[in-house]
């Protein structure tokens, strides 16, 4: 048995040894130094949570770019501040590394906003004692920013940043846009389509405690319905003359939604709703005032929801069924109409995506990590990197392990940056040592 147990032992040393030894020398180098600069890195990351950077603190946001800027210079980007006014937001940071002529382009996203603003009660970092770390923003997206930021740098200390075209785009706006999105978005788009390969340092994604490949995000849409009828006593409900009323007609594109919309890959929500003698929607769209009473046939019934898909086919196909429901149809004495607006777009699981995907198991292979399995899109949700889906291959989830996004419960596993740092930098080197298509 002893026997037995000492061969298993040194078949798992020698595999681990092997894969080690798959690794090049400028790799192991890397990995070397994601390991020396972990310390440094979270306290970056701590002084960027500690700097509250919600979408609408314009200045905050700004704050964090003028953090991020000289780690950026340091490493030979050349860093510019894009201001959006225009689309009543902070703007982007935006570093670009001129490498080797003809190489791989690749595109670098993150984000510098959070959802909590100055008014939030939540606004510190702190280190739990388990290697979690609690915080706004501590994974989404500052752990990612961080995270991208010691991956690079472990590939300035191998040699191999010298040689690689990188353009970094970080948002900030990624969780309220600003509007118009085409102004919000314009330079993000545009380093899309100058690029190669798109890498989004958003938190990886984990299922059953094994880290996941993200290669795909689904859209994000809303709607909005407005039925109309005839007001009169209630007495007179569904007679020719007055008709079903706004509530009524808006109760039938709804349950037709529910039965005949439903398709693979597509989740659609109603998620407002009123109606009455009158049904006032918030400039934010987010509270409807409603009057009525019940002897009165409502005038009018207002619905807001949202509606995800895998691609942009299936935008369009899905956008076009809801607006036939709703044109057609209508119950006596009412109208309706709807009106969409189409946020972010899909990131559809292209075999560019799948085979990006495999070059960073290949990765995992070296450094002795499990493979990745493709995340099921349902999973993920939208972001940036759909902005360039169109144009580019991409992947989604280099960032850190975490949970409670978008709550004061938001903490990351700090245990996930070293992986991930290693993983990008060799797979950032590898890519640069490949010849562009563009």
């Amino acid at each position: 048995m002893m026997l037995r147990s000492l061969t298993i032992a040194a078949l798992l040393i020698g595999g681990a040894a092997s894969a080690h030894a798959a690794l090049s020398p400028a790799e192991k180098k890397m990995a070397e130094t994601v390991e020396a600069g972990f310390d440094p890195s979270v306290a970056l990351l701590e002084k960027l949570v500690n700097q509250n950077s919600g979408s609408m603190n314009l200045a905050g946001v700004k704050a964090v770019a003028d953090m991020l800027r000289p780690e950026f210079e340091a490493l030979g980007f050349t860093v510019t501040w894009k201001p959006m006014d225009a689309a009543k937001r902070a703007g982007h940071l935006i570093a670009v590394h001129k490498g080797k002529a003809g190489s791989t382009k690749m595109l670098l996203i993150g984000h510098l906003d959070t959802v909590f603003e100055p008014d939030s009660p939540f606004q510190t970092f702190k280190k739990e004692a388990d290697g979690w770390a609690s915080g706004p923003g501590v994974g989404d997206d500052k752990g990612g920013m961080v995270t991208m930021l010691l991956a690079l740098k472990a590939m300035q200390a191998a040699g191999t940043l010298k040689g690689a075209n990188i353009e970094v785009v970080l948002t900030g706006d990624e969780e309220d846009s600003g509007d118009p999105v085409s102004i919000a978005r314009a330079d993000l788009i545009a380093a899309g389509k100058r690029a190669d390969v798109a890498l989004d340092f958003e938190g990886l994604s984990r299922e059953g405690g094994k880290d996941m490949g993200s290669i795909a995000r689904r859209s994000s849409n809303s709607w909005t319905i407005t039925a109309t009828g005839k007001s009169a006593h209630s007495s007179g409900i569904f007679s020719a003359q007055s008709g079903d009323g706004a509530i009524y007609e808006l109760a039938r594109i709804v349950t037709t939604f529910r039965n005949s919309l439903p398709e693979p890959n597509l989740t659609f929500n109603v998620g407002l709703i009123g109606g009455g003698q009158s049904a006032d929607v918030d400039k934010d769209g987010v509270r409807i005032a409603v009057t009525g009473k019940t002897n009165i046939i409502p005038p009018i019934a207002v619905a807001k929801g949202d509606f995800r898909t895998l691609s942009e086919e299936q935008t369009k196909r899905v956008q076009a069924k809801m607006q036939a429901i709703v044109d057609n149809g209508h119950l006596p004495g009412t109208s309706a109409s709807i009106a969409f607006d189409l946020g972010y777009p899909s990131m559809a699981p292209t075999d560019g995506n799948k085979a990006l995907l495999t070059k960073l198991n290949g990765v995992n292979a070296d450094l002795g990590l499990p493979e990745m399995p493709a995340l099921d899109p349902l999973k993920r949700g939208a972001g940036d990197i759909a902005f360039v889906a169109a144009d580019t291959d991409g992947l989604v989830g280099l960032g850190l392990a975490s949970s409670g996004d978008h709550s004061p419960a938001e903490k990351a596993d700090l245990s996930t940056m070293k992986r991930q740092a290693k993983r990008a930098a060799i797979l950032m080197t590898r890519l640069s040592g490949e010849k562009g298509r563009k």
